[in-house]
């Protein structure tokens, strides 16, 4: 079963949330681009959370694939996902709208949206995750 719309779905979920917070930047300021990555070096232990949470949804997700067995835990693990991006996003909304002396110089990078990305990707995958477990509830009804 591993060759299900679903496995596509969370395998992008999984590119976009450890891959891309390599190629977009969250933000410019004056000193340049300002990657996931390049948090690790600040001081503040809440930017330092941001990457952590990047590549925590992005392992999970991919963990997620090779649960096609259980469907419902799948299904499960797919929220607990998505939790983790919405909590990343409103962090990174959080820390872009509060760096200090940044707010006339600094611009939002297209990876403050990536969250929002992975977010859509694993929500498709737990509808197509939906409509298997439902398929296979009508035909044990049959039996």
């Amino acid at each position: 079963m591993i060759q299900r719309i679903q496995t596509i779905y969370l395998l992008l979920a999984s590119v976009v949330s450890g891959g891309m917070i390599f190629v977009f930047d969250l933000w410019d300021n004056l000193k340049g681009n300002v990657f996931a990555l390049d948090l690790f070096l600040r001081e503040s232990a809440l930017l330092k959370l941001i990457p952590i949470l990047f590549l925590l949804s992005a392992i999970i997700s991919f963990v997620t694939i090779f649960l096609f067995n259980n469907r419902k835990l799948q299904f499960v693990v797919g929220r607990i996902v998505i939790l983790i991006n919405l909590f990343l996003l409103g962090l990174l909304i959080y820390v872009s709208l509060t760096l200090p002396g940044e707010a006339t110089v600094s611009e939002k990078g297209i990876g403050m949206f990536l969250p929002i990305l992975a977010v859509l990707l694993i929500v498709l995958a737990n509808k197509a995750i939906k409509k298997d477990e439902d398929l296979v509830k009508s035909v044990d009804r049959l039996r």
